[in-house]
């Protein structure tokens, strides 16, 4: 059995539910991310990608040099353990359409999983482990 443990992410950017939409947007670019997850204290309350900043906060009008990240955050968040199966994270993505869970352990993140780890552990020849692979093209 393949765990998450075995190639999650561990290099994470956290940011507080009060920071704005720019500056969430800036450290995205500067990290060459697509997400943070949101935090108060070490209590994960969330996640933000890219995508939701431009859809849920840009597209509907909402001030990014004002607005908040718990605005826009994806607040029930599925979550996995180190030590959980591969093929259970992967299906836990496809039963609730995400595409990133973050990893905890005894309620604090220590990682992140995403649907790019999991192609490039489990099929390394398809498009996505490719992509996923590859340098970011800021």
């Amino acid at each position: 059995m393949t765990t998450v443990g075995e190639f999650m992410t561990t290099r994470l950017v956290t940011m507080d539910g009060n920071a704005t939409l720019v500056a969430a947007a800036q450290e995205m670019r500067d990290s060459a991310i697509g997400d943070v997850v949101v935090t108060d204290g070490d209590n994960v309350v969330g996640i933000v990608t890219d995508r939701d900043i431009t859809v849920r906060g840009v597209a509907e009008s909402m001030d990014p040099d004002t607005t908040r990240l718990n605005q826009i955050t994806t607040k029930d968040v599925v979550t996995v353990s180190q030590y959980d199966d591969a093929v259970a994270a992967a299906d836990l993505m496809r039963t609730y359409a995400v595409r990133r869970l973050p990893v905890v352990e005894d309620g604090r993140l220590i990682g992140l999983v995403s649907m790019g780890d999991l192609a490039v552990e489990r099929e390394p020849q398809s498009v996505l482990a490719d992509i996923s692979a590859d340098d970011p093209n800021n």
